[in-house]
């Protein structure tokens, strides 16, 4: 079994600030191009409904999911996307049983 951790995240933005949230999220997609222990970060447009982002998330081990949740580029992102969210991001943490691409 792989110690490989996935986060799906479920985001709903303001009515119509879908766009808002996601351009302040660049800086996220930026911190992540060379944060160790980050695998994957895709941010996802949802096509049922305007207002909510999907982002999946791969980690090497927990101590890297640790390390990308308290980062500075995390404690910012609050700032950057909090005014246009329509409440609490829904987080799950999974563990990866496989699958084609892996």
């Amino acid at each position: 079994m792989s110690s490989t951790i996935a986060v799906i995240a479920k985001i709903t933005a303001q009515p119509g600030k879908r766009a808002d949230v996601l351009a302040g999220m660049g800086s996220m997609l930026t911190h992540v191009e060379n944060e160790p222990g980050t695998l994957v970060y895709t941010l996802l447009e949802d096509q049922a409904d305007a207002d909510v982002i999907w982002v999946y998330e791969e980690y090497t081990d927990q101590a890297a999911l640790d390390s990308h949740s308290t980062s500075d580029a995390m404690k910012a992102l609050g700032g950057s996307i909090g005014p246009f969210l329509g409440g609490r991001p829904e987080i799950r943490i999974l563990n990866i049983a496989g699958g084609k691409g892996r």
